[in-house]
Order: C-alpha cells, then sequence, then structure tokens
C-alpha cells in the first residue's frame, strides 16, 4: 500500500516537474518565435535529452525496490535451485554407489553361492560313492553268507545222503549174507558165546 502510494506521489512529481520546465519554454518560444527557429534543433535536443533523464531517473527511483527485490529473490531461487541439484546429485551419487556396493556383494554372494553348491555337490556324490560302496560290501558279505550256508547245507545233505546210501548198502549186504546156513552159524557162535560165559562165572 505505501509502495504504491509512492508511486503515484512520484509520478504526480514527474509530471508536475516536466509541466514546470514546459510551460516557461513554451511562454518563452512565443515570445522569441523567430529567434526560436534557429535555436530550435539545439533547444529541442536538450528538452529530449533533460526529460530523458528525469524519466529515467524517476523510473530507476520507482522501479530501485522491485527490482532489487525481484533480481534478490530470482538469485535466491536459482542458489535455491543450484542448492537442491547439488542435494539432488550428491543423492544421486549416494545411490549409485549403493547400488553399485549391492551388484558388488550380489556377485560375491552368488559366486560364494556356487561355490557353496560346487561343495554340496561334491559331498552328495562322495556320500553316494560311500553309500553305494557299503551297500555293494553289504550285498556281497551277505551273497558270501548265504553260499557258506548254501555250501554248508549242500555237505550235511551229501553226508546225510551217503550216510542213507552206506546203511542201505549194509543192510543189503548183511541180508545177502544171512542166507540159513548163515544164520544158523551164528546162532551157534552167540550160543558159545553165551556158554563160555557162563562157565567163567
Amino acid at each position: 500500500m505505501i509502495g504504491t502510494l509512492r508511486k503515484v506521489a512520484l509520478f504526480s512529481l514527474l509530471g508536475i516537474c516536466l509541466a514546470a520546465f514546459a510551460a516557461p519554454q513554451f511562454a518563452w518560444a512565443q515570445a522569441s518565435e523567430p529567434s526560436a527557429k534557429e535555436d530550435e534543433p539545439n533547444r529541442e535536443l536538450l528538452y529530449k535529452t533533460i526529460n530523458f533523464v528525469i524519466l529515467v531517473g524517476g523510473l530507476g527511483y520507482i522501479l530501485r525496490k522491485p527490482l532489487a527485490e525481484f533480481f534478490r529473490s530470482r538469485s535466491a531461487a536459482i542458489t535455491k535451485s543450484l542448492e537442491e541439484g547439488r542435494k539432488a546429485q550428491e543423492a544421486s551419487q549416494a545411490r549409485l554407489q549403493e547400488v553399485e556396493a549391492k551388484l558388488g556383494r550380489l556377485e560375491a554372494e552368488i559366486a560364494a553361492f556356487k561355490e557353496s553348491a560346487r561343495r554340496e555337490m561334491e559331498a552328495d556324490r562322495a556320500r553316494l560313492q560311500q553309500t553305494g560302496a557299503e551297500e555293494a560290501a553289504r550285498i556281497l558279505e551277505s551273497a558270501r553268507a548265504q553260499m557258506v550256508t548254501a555250501v554248508r547245507a549242500a555237505r550235511l545233505e551229501l553226508k546225510s545222503y551217503a550216510a542213507r546210501r552206506a546203511v542201505a548198502l549194509a543192510e543189503d549186504l548183511i541180508r545177502a549174507r544171512l542166507d540159513d546156513p548163515g544164520q544158523k552159524r551164528l546162532v551157534t557162535q552167540f550160543v558159545a558165546t553165551l556158554d563160555s560165559g557162563e562157565r567163567k562165572n
């Protein structure tokens, strides 16, 4: 409000100055019209120069504060924009470094994961080989035990068969030798053996 009143007062002052300056010149020009024609180009240039200087001075005085505030605010805005840009660039750099660090860690984690997977695969392969070898050993041992058992059973069966055949052959031989005269002879020998035993008693 005060700034507007100041502008109005300044413009009024300028108008009054111009009117006051132009009135005597107009009167003097009418009074000395013949001689004014000779000096008219010089005077007009002088008046225009003075008017221009007054106008520029007045405008400078009026616009001094708004222009200063405009340039100050513009400078502050530019400074703020530059600061924000610098902060944004720093934040971007920080984010970029963080992403690069994460990528570096990710590559290291991938390498560690591959190494761990390779070690686990080798351990699984070794376990499978060991388990297969143990299973093969158990199967072989079981087969050996079954073979030993089968051989023993076969030997026992063979012995039993041989014993049965021997008994059968012995029976056949005894039956062949025990005809009627042989039986009488055996009975006689037995009776004689009994008699001799009684006599000793």
